[in-house]
């Protein structure tokens, strides 16, 4: 079984479509930040005033690679190198979902499916720098979710 995105080839061109997206949509600054020691992706945008910060994980990406890829024998290389790639590929596969996340989310907002409170409230950034779901994490305001 294949995993979504392990043929993605591109983050630069997934971030580009990112930006046009969020520039056509009335966005004022945009940014990307690689934290490679965590393995994350950072997207941040202004809209109307309102910071974003949206943060992706290429390690939830390597896992769900790992768990319906696992190393064996006819793997080139060894089970370190085997996870080393899968996080490589983790990093650009990130950036092609958060593309496909950024277009539906925009496409709902602009058809009024959902206004843009709806869709980016969780990632506005509060007076403190985190964002409210952050915050809403801190103060318990919502009740613990079951682990997966």
């Amino acid at each position: 079984m294949t995993t979504p995105y392990e043929n993605a080839s591109s983050g630069v061109a997934a971030r580009d479509e990112i930006t046009k997206l969020l520039r056509r949509f009335g966005c004022a600054e945009i940014g990307f930040l690689d934290n490679y020691e965590e393995h994350e992706v950072l997207l941040v945008f202004k809209h109307r005033g309102r910071q974003m910060q949206l943060r992706a994980s290429a390690k939830g990406w390597a896992a769900l690679y790992l768990k319906e890829h696992p190393y064996n024998y006819r793997h080139k290389g060894g089970e370190q190198q085997h996870r080393e790639k899968a996080l490589a590929q983790g990093h650009v596969a990130i950036n092609s979902i958060l593309r496909d996340w950024v277009k539906g989310q925009i496409m709902a907002v602009e058809c009024g499916m959902l206004s843009f409170n709806d869709v980016f409230l969780p990632f506005m950034l509060t007076h403190d720098g985190r964002t409210i779901s952050e915050r809403a994490d801190q103060l318990g305001l919502l009740p613990a979710g079951a682990a997966p």
